[in-house]
Order: C-alpha cells, then sequence, then structure tokens
C-alpha cells in the first residue's frame, strides 16, 4: 500500500555554537525539504512548570533514504511544518524493501 506523502516537512538538525564564553547555544540548521505522511499515534496530558501541554505522538511515514543519506532523519532531529515541531525519536524502514521510512516523533503544545 502506498503511503500518501502530502504534508510538506523541513527536516532540521541541532546544532551547538560556541558562545564565545566557554559554553555553547544551540541552534536549527535545514537539511532538507520532505513529504510526509503524518498520523496521529497517542494522545496525553501533563502538568509542567509551565503549565499544562498535551503531548501528541505521531508516524510519519516518508520515502526511504539508507543510513547516512542527509534525506534520512535521526533521532534528535526535528520536522517542521509551519509552527508545528515533531521531535524525532526513532527511525526504521516501514518493510523489507526499503521504499519508505517511518520516524516516530512526538509533539508537545502548551495549553
Amino acid at each position: 500500500m502506498a503511503a500518501h506523502l502530502n504534508w510538506p516537512l523541513r527536516l532540521e538538525e541541532r546544532q551547538r555554537v560556541a558562545d564565545g564564553a566557554g559554553g555553547f547555544s544551540e541552534t536549527w540548521v535545514l537539511r532538507g525539504n520532505l513529504w510526509g505522511d503524518v498520523v496521529v499515534r497517542g494522545v496525553s496530558e501533563a502538568d509542567a512548570a509551565a503549565g499544562e501541554f498535551s503531548r501528541v505522538r505521531y508516524r510519519i511515514t516518508l520515502r526511504g533514504a539508507q543510513e547516512g543519506d542527509p534525506a534520512r532523519p535521526r533521532v534528535g532531529d526535528r520536522l517542521v511544518s509551519g509552527s508545528r515541531i515533531f521531535d524525532v525519536e526513532a527511525v526504521t524502514e516501514k518493510d523489507a524493501t526499503g521504499r519508505y521510512l517511518v520516524a516516530w516523533a512526538r509533539e508537545e503544545v502548551l495549553q
């Protein structure tokens, strides 16, 4: 069954940048533009110091890319669509053909 890759996503990776005072700050760098099939897999709510938030888990299907390919997300990367940010928690091939990848991701939204 073919995936419906109809959701535009930016693949970004975290980079540490020296702050000039012996420490680092983090920034996000674009690695590529992808299309995905984004499906909700679960929702939970929690209290945090900043207020209540929802944690939504997603299964995001993408075109296949082998290990080392810059188009393949890695744990710690993020997929961004507009103001929405999906933090990548795991990536695997969808099946033995390797035609598609599945990125397991989460989105946290303050309420």
